[in-house]
């Protein structure tokens, strides 16, 4: 099937500097269709169908966005927060009928362009060449090697536009930008200077193997972030009063190493601690950021968990999955049916330097038309997925989806959530807000947590 000509054509991809070894090919690019060979790669037996964004969806059936800007100050009890579900990565389009596809198809062709502002607004970060050099090398590019470091940036970047812009934020197409915008990505920059810039990250994730020209695995990019974000807050780094990392931090996983798989143990008790350590007894809750790292699977992914993986992100807390091909890291920002639908971290583009207070600065490099896709049974089994929850009801709701998706998981759930975790076996420690927990495992230091012990829809994009 090919795309009408009358849907309009989208830009083209943009040229890849010096394509690396690793790099996801282009399986779906924007009102265009799937070339023959890429899908003889996902299996030959499956027919070459129409790009993800061809016309055959119709508009939103339900669209999770706020009207109102969100405080930044979630402590503030009398501050409006936008409904349940305003701030969540998700859209939900279900397919034209042929009746409808035949009457004009205008309809189709608004959620078409609502779809494309939507994902063409969201944080796209990549290899970048001729940065500072990094620390201990003489590297002054990621190129080949930092697509897991660019795809955990991109996770955490969505977290902070989420926290600081809320869910219908869009980019827009004027200057001046909004300030809280171009903070955010100054804060991705790629030097010393910048929060959470790949030095620092690789500097903070040493002990977990990071280092310059080196790749690493979803569970120890997930940990690289958890010491980042402590050495930040310890450092009370913060820009015109705002801190550089306004929520807490919860690191979760199923074992003391998170390599060897099993389900991660989601702890209540441990994220209610960590939300009311960050606020420092301000209040009894904050945002807070989850990371959990899975594997699913040895050499690939156990087609059992793919159902799971889907209804996930039919949640309004949802970030994506930090993951992709063997090798190939990608942040997975949607599904449709059997597709991953991903940003791509492996084209190259020059460094820039976006200061925290240029209202007028060139974003375009931070944002992407291009939507890549790769089947959900090639994803590697090892990623890791996130969420973010604003408040108090938010965390309910999270908690709520998470154990309803657990039973159904027919003893195989990604995670399971309890409300408190048995001492025996207790593995947390407690790092300023941040923290691990599993259910088997004893920590190096135990701490008390003072009391308390369907997809109907064949279209979901975050």
């Amino acid at each position: 099937m090919t795309t009408s000509p009358e849907r309009g054509e989208a830009p083209p991809a943009p040229p890849r500097d010096s394509p690396c070894e690793d790099a996801a090919p282009a399986a779906a690019v924007v009102a265009s269709s799937s070339s023959g060979s890429e899908r003889e790669e996902d299996g030959g037996s499956r027919q070459p169908k129409a790009s993800v964004l061809s016309g055959v969806f119709a508009p939103p059936l339900a669209i999770f966005e706020g009207q109102q800007q969100v405080s930044s100050t979630p402590c503030d009890a009398s501050s409006t927060k936008p409904p349940s579900g305003s701030y969540a990565w998700s859209r939900i389009l279900r397919r034209v009928s042929p009746e409808e596809e035949e009457s004009g198809g205008s309809d189709s062709d608004s959620g078409h362009a609502a779809f494309l502002e939507d994902f063409s607004s969201r944080i796209w970060i990549t290899y970048r060449k001729g940065f500072d050099a990094i620390p201990g090398s003489k590297l002054t590019s990621d190129v080949n090697w930092g697509c897991m470091v660019r795809s955990s940036q991109m996770l955490v970047a969505q977290a902070l536009i989420f926290h600081h812009l809320g869910r219908s934020w869009r980019k827009p197409s004027e200057k001046p930008y909004d300030p809280d915008y171009i903070r955010v990505l100054h804060l991705f920059g790629d030097s010393e200077a910048c929060a959470f810039s790949i030095h620092n990250l690789l500097q903070a994730g040493r002990n977990y193997g990071l280092a310059a020209g080196s790749w690493v695995g979803p569970y120890a990019m997930c940990r690289a972030w958890q010491t980042l974000i402590r050495t930040n807050r310890e450092q009370a780094d913060a820009v015109d009063g705002k801190e550089n990392f306004p929520m807490a931090l919860y690191v979760v996983s199923g074992d003391e190493d998170g390599e060897r798989g099993g389900a991660p143990v989601f702890c209540i008790d441990v994220a209610a601690q960590l939300c009311s350590n960050f606020n420092k007894g301000q209040c009894t809750w904050s945002p807070i950021l989850l990371l959990i790292p899975l594997v699913l699977g040895l050499d690939k992914i156990n087609p059992r968990y793919i159902p799971l993986l889907k209804e996930t992100f039919k949640f309004p807390q949802s970030l994506g999955i930090l993951g992709g091909k063997p090798g190939t890291s990608t942040y997975i920002a949607g599904v449709q049916e059997d597709r991953a639908l991903y940003l791509d971290p492996h084209d190259v583009q020059m460094a820039v330097d976006i200061a925290p207070d240029n209202l007028e600065a060139d974003t375009s490099s931070y944002h992407c038309s291009v939507v890549r896709d790769l089947a959900l049974e090639q994803i590697d089994p090892s990623l890791a997925i996130g969420f973010y929850c604003r408040d108090k009801d938010d965390f309910d709701d999270f908690c709520s989806r998470a154990s309803e998706l657990a039973e159904k998981a027919n003893g195989a759930p990604l995670f399971t959530v309890m409300q408190s975790v048995q001492p025996s076996k207790q593995m947390y420690k407690q790092d300023d807000g941040l923290c691990c927990c599993s259910g088997s495992s004893m920590a190096n230091e135990d701490y008390d947590l003072d009391a308390s012990g369907e997809a109907g829809e064949e279209w979901q994009i975050l």
